[in-house]
């Protein structure tokens, strides 16, 4: 059988959930990129229309998952993390439900980092200290908890918290403790009991989240992991009935703290980036028998090029676009690699966070300036830029956040631009005027 891609994540969200919805993590197909159309192809000098904001949602960088008239996000409040649900005609809150106590780190941030995932008429939320929820979405009933550390003997690779977004397969959930049970973990959607763990991979959990995929035909599960921070890392895939190592490739050699990225996935090619001492690699897989080799086909001096930290990659027909750390906005050639081009000055930030639609690229900086361009391969070609109107305060008053930026990646979703600073949450009107 041909190689397909096919990342298969419509098995993974709710049957009523239309095209332009987000409802979960990075959309529909977990890849950054909507489908949605009727979108505004530039904006005025002032920006979209600014429809409301939302100024309660607490400490944290989870993104919203939205799904028809409904908006669910994370964030902390009162020193507890909570699941939130608010109407997204004007962002009033519908309910909220605690998960636990707020997941509190020395110096990059507090709160939850990870966004909850919409499958039906419930929903899976997982906060910094490893706390899984399944909630009803009507009112935010629960349903069942587990820890991934105290119930599944979870190890996560540094100090900055279980940052995933749950992948849902059908009846499966599937989530990544990390430790010496397994890396990766599939539980039953529908009560949390364990289904099977990746017993021929105990790495550590990375912040990155999995990628369902389907390769030379064969289903599985793509991830990355956490070695050590002298040995680094790995990307691996998983058989999607037990768990069973079907490959793996080493990346992220060398000194790393931190593997955030979720893997991009094209026919048989696995892309994989990271900001912390290592860079970007691009995995062939070839079939080999029930398993496959995987052959890092970038060469060294490419590898460097690429570092994106924690504000994604998406893929625009042959081309990446991001952020890279230290080296500006880049454009980047997905099978060979070459920059195409490269951006230092034009939106200064440490680090920068991106989502792509209709042939649009919405860049969001840590500084809260966001910027739209056109997908174009061989240059910077800008159609708009404002400035988020109010900024949170939690940077500067709250000491443990005081290395924080602003992390949450933007979201279009049925032709509104949602961009949240910590407790804020700004809903735009990007839709094309008739």
């Amino acid at each position: 059988m041909k190689t397909i891609f096919a990342v298969i994540l419509s098995l993974a969200v709710c049957a009523l959930a239309s095209a332009a919805d987000w409802p979960q993590w990075r959309g529909p197909e977990r890849t950054g990129v909507s489908k949605e159309t009727g979108l505004l192809k530039s904006w005025p000098k002032e920006g979209p229309k600014l429809l409301w904001t939302s100024k309660n949602l607490g400490i944290g960088y989870s993104g919203p998952a939205i799904v028809g008239d409904r908006l669910y996000t994370m964030g902390a409040r009162d020193e507890s993390t909570y699941v939130i649900a608010l109407d997204t005609k004007d962002g009033s809150e519908v309910w909220s439900h605690k998960v636990g106590p707020i997941f509190t780190q020395d110096a990059y941030g507090d709160g939850p980092r990870s966004n909850p995932t919409i499958d039906g008429n419930y929903l899976y939320a997982l906060d910094g200290n490893g706390e899984l929820v399944c909630l009803e979405t009507a009112k935010g009933k629960e349903i069942w908890r587990k820890n991934l550390v105290k119930d599944l003997g979870g190890e996560i690779m540094t100090e900055w918290g279980y940052s995933e977004s749950i992948l849902i397969d059908g009846d499966k959930l599937l989530c990544t403790p990390g430790g010496e049970k397994g890396t990766l973990a599939a539980l039953d959607k529908k009560t949390g009991a364990v289904l099977w763990r990746s017993t021929d991979l105990k790495n550590k959990a990375p912040y990155s989240s999995i990628m369902a995929a389907k390769i030379d035909g064969v289903p599985q599960y793509i991830q990355t992991s956490f070695i050590d921070k002298t040995e680094g890392g790995a990307v691996s895939g998983f058989a999607v009935t037990d768990g069973k190592l079907l490959w793996q490739g080493r990346a992220f050699e060398g000194e790393i703290y931190a593997v955030a990225q979720t893997p991009i996935i094209r026919d048989n090619m696995v892309y994989v980036t990271s900001g912390y001492g290592d860079g970007c690699h691009l995995f062939q897989l070839t079939a080999k028998g029930k398993t496959f080799a995987a052959k890092d086909i970038y060469p060294k001096n490419v590898q460097r090029k690429v570092q994106n930290a924690h504000g994604g990659m998406v893929m625009v027909g042959d081309y990446l676009y991001g952020h890279g750390k230290g080296s500006g906005w880049v454009c980047q050639d997905f099978k060979s690699g070459k920059i195409t081009w490269l951006d230092r000055t034009r939106l200064v930030c440490k680090s920068g966070s991106i989502m792509a639609a209709e042939d649009r690229l919405y860049l969001y900086s840590d500084t809260g300036t966001a910027v739209l361009l056109e997908a174009d391969a061989k240059a910077w070609k800008e159609l708009g830029r404002f400035e988020i109107p109010e900024k949170s305060k939690v940077p500067q008053t709250r000491k443990t956040s005081r290395s924080a930026g602003i992390w949450t990646h933007p979201v279009v979703a049925n032709g509104r631009l949602y961009l949240r600073d910590q407790e804020l949450l700004f809903c735009y009107d990007v839709r094309e005027k008739k």
